[in-house]
């Protein structure tokens, strides 16, 4: 299972912006790899099926006009700077990886241009059609839904997760992943209510839950509202994503914070960093793991895709020998649910899309134990399936909440409270109203949803970007106050208006029922 995920991040008055990196990172480097790895298994007619979830504030950048010209800019910028480095680096070992980014963003740029964004979008689609990838969805915005005092709130997230996802995609979700892995059993009718028949949890979430379940975390359970929950394995989840034992780790692997951005002379480098002219990472990175910060040794991909094939083999043979040790202590198949974020494969770990496509093809050979599946493949008989309420959880640092309120975001929820209280007022009395009062309303909705992002209180608290994730919040709480009063005062301002539909001109189908779904639960 790959979650796929980035806040909504689009500044149409700046040309460049660093934070829009973030997505054009994400496409060259995570979601395109994935895609061409997974229709190499499908030409091959490899059996293989994984399940994914797109969130919608990344679908709806992805299929944005103005970040998709910014990403074949981005693209092309990265092919100017692979040529200039050419030189600095002849006749040095650093030329192995040089040659390998520019291969790849000299095919990206072939390949699709200023449509690479779009591709996503397409080529999960077709990898859908052909039956190999089942594609979910995620909370609106990514809101951490337990911590939404206002059900109404979470049910609207909820449901508008659903019909963005429609839009892309042609249908309706079966699955949702739930933002951070965050389950409390007061969204099972708000999941139910919109559709929702399956989702996932923590470990410890279905492990501490009442009763607790008799297989442990491989067996799906169902709540007693019927919604059935995959609980995440932490055996196979741990080799990849254990800091100690985790693959990403060998020494072999590509260094991720060594950078040129960093490394090479600021005069040299200064035109291709941000307007500011700050060192930032640009993604040609030339070094592996191994050795002191300052003393690592030349990365050489051949020796690095090997290994990534290596561990892949390993990993296979681990999970037969785990089913085949698990299915002596049960009577029904064991189900292993591995979830990741996507963005490990790619950008952080930059052999990841080799290790899952060569995982995925060992698992379709026709012989050892396992197959590959998704939960629909599993599903769904909850009337069959042990009836348990599991536990509150997130797949977060200790398991539970600490990451996103905490002494250095606890103030943000009071604020997202008391604006969602507002809303379903305004709503509740001027809904029926049209013109620039509806638009207005709408707005509320955008600009609450977007402040209502987990991704901001993550960053203030891991000092990732803080002051940036501070002022999104601090933006879309000023435009959502500011329209209110607009509204209840009958004094809509239709340039401010148009402002902030131009810079936030996400959910494009949105209507005000949305915030019907909670209203009675």
């Amino acid at each position: 299972m790959l979650h796929c995920h980035l806040p909504f991040v689009r500044h149409p008055k700046h040309e460049e912006f660093l934070e829009e990196n973030w997505l054009f990172e994400a496409v060259t480097e995570t979601y395109l790899p994935l895609i061409e790895s997974f229709e190499r298994l499908a030409s091959k007619d490899v059996d293989f099926r994984i399940t994914v979830s797109l969130s919608p504030t990344l679908c709806e950048m992805l299929s944005d006009e103005l970040l998709g010209k910014r990403c074949g800019r981005y693209i092309e910028r990265k092919l100017e700077l692979c040529e200039k480095e050419k030189e600095r680096l002849a006749g040095t070992e650093f030329t192995r990886a040089l040659q390998l980014y520019e291969t790849r963003f000299s095919r990206q740029n072939k390949k699709y241009g200023t449509e690479a964004c779009e591709a996503v979008i397409k080529g999960f689609r077709r990898l859908k059609d052909k039956g190999h990838v089942e594609l979910i969805t995620t909370a609106a915005t990514h809101a951490l839904l337990s911590l939404c005092h206002s059900q109404r709130a979470a049910g609207a997230q909820i449901e508008q997760g659903c019909r963005c996802h429609e839009k892309h995609f042609g249908e309706r979700p079966s699955g949702l992943w739930l933002p951070e892995c965050a389950y409390s059993p007061q969204l099972d009718p708000l999941l139910r209510g919109a559709g929702i028949r399956y989702s996932f949890l923590e470990s410890h979430g279905a492990l501490l839950g009442d009763p607790p379940p008799e297989n442990g975390v491989f067996t799906p359970i169902a709540t007693p509202g019927g919604l059935v929950m995959f609980a995440r394995d932490p055996q196979s989840s741990n080799q990849v994503w254990s800091g100690d034992e985790g693959y990403p780790g060998d020494p072999v692997y590509r260094e991720f914070y060594r950078d040129a951005g960093l490394d090479a002379p600021y005069e040299y480098i200064k035109p291709f960093l941000n307007p500011l002219g700050e060192r930032h990472h640009l993604g040609l990175k030339y070094h592996k793991i191994t050795g002191e910060d300052r003393h690592k040794l030349p990365y050489d991909p051949k020796t690095a895709q090997e290994k990534a094939r290596e561990h892949a083999r390993h990993f296979v043979s681990q999970r037969n020998r785990q089913v085949e040790e698990l299915s002596e202590h049960m009577d029904s198949l064991p189900v292993i649910v591995s979830p990741y974020d996507a963005e490990l494969f790619g950008h952080w770990w930059f052999e990841g899309p080799i290790f899952l496509e060569k995982v995925l093809e060992e698992m379709g050979k026709p012989y050892g134990n396992i197959r590959t599946g998704t939960p629909q493949d599993q599903l769904l008989k909850p009337e069959t399936m042990q009836i348990s309420t599991p536990s509150a959880s997130t797949w977060g640092y200790k398991g539970y909440y600490d990451i996103w309120i905490n002494s250095d975001n606890d103030w943000v929820f009071k604020h997202l409270d008391m604006a969602a209280m507002k809303l379903e007022s305004v709503l509740d009395t001027y809904c029926k109203q049209a013109g620039n009062i509806k638009q207005a309303l709408l707005q509320c909705i955008r600009e609450l949803m977007l402040a209502q992002s987990s991704d901001w209180p993550f960053l203030i608290s891991t000092d990732s970007a803080p002051e940036y994730a501070k002022a999104r919040i601090r933006t879309h709480l000023d435009n959502f106050w500011t329209l209110a009063d607009q509204i209840e005062n009958n004094a809509i301002d239709p340039e401010v208006l148009s402002k902030m539909k131009n810079r936030n001109n996400i959910f494009s189908e949105l209507k005000c029922d949305i915030y019907d779904l909670g209203k009675h639960n």
